[in-house]
């Protein structure tokens, strides 16, 4: 047997005995918030994620709508994701190339955006800047999130959350798989958010390629282009490693070890929190006019990190 099927087949050992012992076959669910210690246990030690189902009674939840907004902050200005297929930061052809595309950003008032939501334009529109734009950018809604009724995830990962963020935008907005380095405790506000869930003991059955990353620019006669983003001294493009399948039309063709991954789906529902915890690969699809908000936690650097990287070292040397 080749090196590279002895990898494959410790591998995919892994990820059984993993479901098998902790992961289970579905996300769990709570139905009360859990105690620091409950969360800390069940969940956070085992990086498992779990739905806290009707978890948020914040002034948010009866209060933040596209009318509420209208109300409010019309002539807020905000920063706004545009592309041309809702893909913002994912994998798009141009010229026959392949790229990973970053959105265009573009200032406009909140009832600006707005009357693109509520007109389905050609152009797909959503708030999504990740700099802890509920802090920043909208801090006069931050009085409706009740950020102490979450105490249970600070004392869990004992640190205050590195970002809190604000999302909005169209059932056309689609959030392309990957892992972040994050503990993420994501709230859903209005609406839901559809995940697809992949644990980071299938690293190996997740196929990944390197891309040179673009950037979309609406060109003079509006059409929506893809301009290389090149490093600022060497002038050569900017590589980044990124997923190349889509989880809801798979190319198992192209991509076979896919069919191997364990899977989990899971609609997250106005009033739900899902704990999706660090290096899981997510994909996640919405609602229109969805709202939600989450709280990135960085992750701790421990024994679980050396884990996930020898299966990152090992996946490169097969």
């Amino acid at each position: 047997m080749q090196s590279a099927e002895i990898i494959d087949e410790a591998l995919d050992f892994l990820a059984q005995e993993a479901q098998e012992l902790y992961l289970g076959s579905r996300i769990p669910e709570l139905f009360d918030l859990p105690t620091s210690l409950q969360f800390t246990r069940d969940y956070v030690a085992k990086n498992t994620p779990v739905v806290l189902r009707g978890s948020i009674d914040w002034p948010a939840t009866s209060k933040w709508s596209s009318k509420y907004f209208r109300t409010t902050m019309p002539d807020k200005e905000i920063t706004v994701a545009v592309t041309p297929n809702g893909y913002a930061d994912g994998i798009a052809k141009c010229n026959n190339k392949e790229y990973f595309v970053m959105p265009e950003e573009r200032k406009m008032k909140m009832s600006d955006f707005l009357d693109k939501l509520d007109n389905k334009s050609d152009l797909i529109y959503y708030i999504q800047k990740q700099n802890s734009n509920l802090s920043t950018d909208f801090r006069e809604l931050l009085e409706d999130v009740d950020v102490e009724s979450l105490n249970f995830t600070k004392e869990s990962f004992n640190k205050d959350p590195d970002a809190l963020n604000f999302w909005m935008g169209d059932e056309r907005a689609v959030t392309s798989m990957h892992k972040d380095p994050y503990e993420n405790i994501y709230c859903v506000i209005s609406g839901h958010k559809d995940f697809v869930l992949i644990p980071p003991v299938c690293y190996h059955t997740v196929p990944r390629k390197t891309y040179p990353t673009g950037l979309y620019m609406e060109d003079s006669s509006g059409k929506m282009t893809i301009e290389p983003v090149l490093d600022c001294e060497t002038k050569k493009p900017i590589d980044i490693e990124w997923v190349s399948i889509d989880p809801l039309n798979p190319d198992l063709k192209t991509y076979p070890q896919y069919s191997k991954a364990i899977k989990y789906e899971v609609r997250v529902n106005a009033g739900d929190i899902l704990y999706l915890p660090s290096f899981w690969f997510h994909h996640v699809r919405q609602s229109h006019k969805c709202i939600a908000v989450n709280f990135w936690y960085d992750m701790d650097y421990d024994a679980r990190y050396c884990y996930y990287r020898m299966i990152e070292k090992l996946c490169a040397n097969k």
